[in-house]
C-alpha cells in the first residue's frame, strides 16, 4: 500500500463517519447544543468540512469547493465569506444553521471528491514538498494532510458523541 491509499481510505473513513453523524437528524438535532458555549453537530461538521477544503485546496493551489462550486452561497451564513470556524465563539457558533443535513452532505461529499482528485495524482516525493513556510519547521504536504485528516477525525467524533446526547435526551 501506498501512502496516498492511505490518505485516500482516511479520508473515506471521514466522508463515512460524516454521513452516519448526520443520518435522519433534522434541524433541532443538527443545531441542538447540550450547554451554550457547545459546538452543534451542524457547526462541527460545516467546520471540519470548511478546514479540509480550506486547506487541502491550498496545499494543491485549487480553488476552494466553497467559493468555485457555491457552496457559500447556498449556505448563506452571515459570516466572512473564507470563515472556517476556527476560533469561533458561541455566538458565531449559532450563526451556522442549517435546514437539513442534505447540505452538509453535499458540500462534505463535494470536498470529498476534490480531496479524492488530488490524492490521486500524488506521487511519494509529493508528500515532501513545502506548502507552509510560516511554521519552523516548515509544514510539508504530508503533515498537512495527516494534520487536517486529526482535525477531521477528531470533530466528526464529537459529532457523532453530540448526536448521541441528542438523541439520548429526547427519548
Amino acid at each position: 500500500m501506498h501512502a496516498k491509499d492511505i490518505l485516500i481510505d482516511g479520508f473515506g473513513r471521514i466522508q463515512e463517519e460524516v454521513h452516519a453523524a448526520l443520518d435522519g437528524l433534522g434541524p433541532d438535532e443538527l443545531h441542538s447544543r447540550p450547554v451554550p458555549d457547545a459546538n452543534s453537530v451542524a457547526w462541527l461538521v460545516w467546520h471540519l468540512t470548511r478546514v479540509q477544503d480550506d486547506h487541502v485546496a491550498g496545499a494543491f493551489d485549487l480553488d476552494q469547493v466553497w467559493h468555485s462550486q457555491g457552496w457559500d452561497k447556498r449556505f448563506g451564513l452571515d459570516l466572512p465569506r473564507d470563515d472556517t470556524g476556527y476560533g469561533h465563539s458561541p455566538a458565531k457558533v449559532a450563526k451556522v444553521r442549517v435546514d437539513s443535513a442534505d447540505l452538509l452532505t453535499g458540500y462534505h461529499d463535494a470536498v470529498h471528491e476534490q480531496t479524492l482528485g488530488a490524492l490521486r495524482a500524488l506521487a511519494a516525493k509529493d508528500l515532501e514538498r513545502v506548502v507552509d513556510e510560516r511554521w519552523d519547521p516548515p509544514v510539508t504536504l504530508g503533515v498537512r494532510l495527516v494534520s487536517v485528516l486529526s482535525d477531521d477525525l477528531q470533530h466528526v467524533g464529537q459529532a457523532a458523541y453530540l448526536r448521541g446526547l441528542v438523541q439520548s435526551a429526547a427519548a
